[in-house]
């Protein structure tokens, strides 16, 4: 006998769409995962290339073309000056042949008015420079100034209203960020290559008298020189200089000279003629795993001073040889190098809070800081189109004065630089004081600058200067053809 309940249709039916229902969801849901996980990243890189397409078009338009024209001389043929190859060929040209170098590099608008940041070994020498705007207009630059001991140059070009950037304050750039460095590698005008910071605070590289490197893997190529590094939000960190390579290109370690640093030099050649470093009056050493036991420290961070001058900022602050300075203005010293460039850095006449170790005990103490004498670059090395082209000069000093015997107090220039191919060589010779041009007096840079400005090269110039400790007034004459 059956006893079984018949089955209801409508159940199975039920039973049956739902299995059905299961089936299909575990066959469609993980392929509706897979695409909206899809989409969400197509999404995300969407807006990553967008936000970088962003800081691109912000910062291309300041980064402009830098290129250089200058003679050198180069030497005759050896052949020329064999007896033998004379007895033959004649005498040949034995005087050295002069022709004309060019060079290319790139540029920072750092001001709306034409102020331009880039290196210095980009146009040091330079006879003629040309500025390319990312609009492709082509405008003549002047120097401005020049700091070798950082290798920063600012150049002053006749425009206004110019699109600018940013400065970022690149104390705050972590390891890992992502920057963009922008210039003109082979030519190749505004060209954007990304990377990280691979390091900051680089310094002891050698490359520099005063370095404080951010290091970068964004490529980096010969006419990258100058550019700028970009950090993520679009602001100036950073003046492309340099690169470590085998091979003369990219291998992956680039180096930036720090926004900070860049501000600083640029602050004091633009508003004050010159570049005022600090000074503390120290000779210092790094410290050793050696040293570190000897003078009972703990590790080997610090600089050592082995000498303190007499009377200077740090002698009148009482630090002794033998001390070991573990902190400045409340950043911990890790090396001599780091210790060097915050000092260098420092405005003179500021206090500043040293910390210190001596005989295993803390101690702390504050230093007026002093500036640094006899070292400012001749910051007004002049490519205006008159006889005074190509002249390089800085302010005068007392140390000046000390070192050419003059016991009067003078104000005026002092001839650091005379370049080859320059209409005063020959009249004018570095070490030269300049007091007047023109009968205009000359009291500083800025004097200068202002003065020679206003010359054009259908003028002969006559300048009263100071040499050997005689004063006499000379003449260059124009270079009107």
């Amino acid at each position: 006998m059956n006893t079984s309940k018949p089955i209801n249709k409508t159940d199975f039916f039920l039973s049956t769409a739902l299995i059905l229902c299961l089936a299909l969801a575990a066959i469609l849901l993980p392929a509706y995962t897979a695409g909206a996980a899809e989409q969400q990243s197509a999404e995300i890189l969407a807006k990553l290339g967008d936000a970088m397409s962003t800081i691109a078009e912000k910062a291309k338009p300041v980064v402009v073309n830098i290129s250089t024209t200058k003679t050198v001389k180069t030497q005759s043929n050896p052949f020329f000056d064999d007896p033998f190859f004379r007895r033959f060929f004649g005498e040949g040209p034995s005087a050295p042949q002069k022709r004309k170098v060019m060079n290319l590099g790139s540029g920072v608008i750092a001001s709306s008015d034409g102020y331009i940041l880039t290196n210095n070994h980009v146009i040091d020498g330079a006879e003629d420079i040309l500025v390319r705007l990312h609009d492709n207009r082509e405008v003549k630059g002047r120097v401005a100034g020049i700091d070798s001991k950082t290798d920063i140059a600012v150049i002053k070009i006749n425009e206004t209203n110019l699109p600018t950037i940013e400065w970022g304050d690149s104390e705050k750039l972590r390891v890992g960020e992502i920057v963009f460095a922008i210039g003109n590698p082979f030519g190749l005008s505004s060209t954007i290559t990304m990377g990280i910071v691979s390091a900051v605070g680089r310094s002891g590289m050698g490359i520099t008298d005063y370095e404080d490197f951010i290091q970068t893997d964004a490529a980096i190529n010969p006419g990258n020189s100058g550019g700028a590094l970009v950090s993520i939000k679009g602001e100036l960190v950073g003046l492309n200089t340099a690169i470590v390579s085998r091979s003369g290109g990219y291998q992956g370690i680039g180096f930036a000279i720090s926004a900070n640093m860049l501000r600083n030099v640029m602050d004091g050649i633009v508003n004050k003629g010159k570049v005022a470093r600090g000074w503390l009056g120290v000779q210092i050493q790094p410290l050793t795993a050696e040293l570190s036991k000897q003078f009972n420290l703990k590790d080997e961070n610090g600089a050592l001073l082995v000498d303190v001058v007499e009377g200077g900022p740090a002698d009148k602050a009482g630090l002794k040889r033998g001390d070991v300075i573990t902190e400045y203005d409340g950043k911990k010293i890790e090396n001599p190098s780091l210790f060097k460039n915050m000092v260098a850095s420092t405005k003179p006449g500021k206090t500043v809070r040293v910390r210190l170790i001596r005989d295993g005990s803390v101690l702390t103490t504050n230093v007026v800081v002093g500036e640094l004498q006899g070292e400012q670059e001749a910051v007004a090395v002049q490519q205006t189109d008159n006889s005074l082209k190509g002249v390089g000069v800085q302010d005068l000093t007392e140390e000046h004065l000390k070192k050419m015997n003059i016991t009067k107090k003078l104000k005026g220039v002092v001839v650091t630089e005379i370049e080859a191919q320059s209409p005063a060589q020959g009249i004018l010779a570095a070490g030269d004081i300049i007091l007047e041009i023109n009968r205009k007096l000359v009291t500083g840079s800025k004097d200068y600058q202002s003065v020679i400005s206003s010359i054009d090269k259908t003028q002969n110039i006559l300048a009263l200067i100071v040499r050997g400790g005689v004063s006499q007034y000379i003449t260059v004459p124009s270079i009107a053809k």
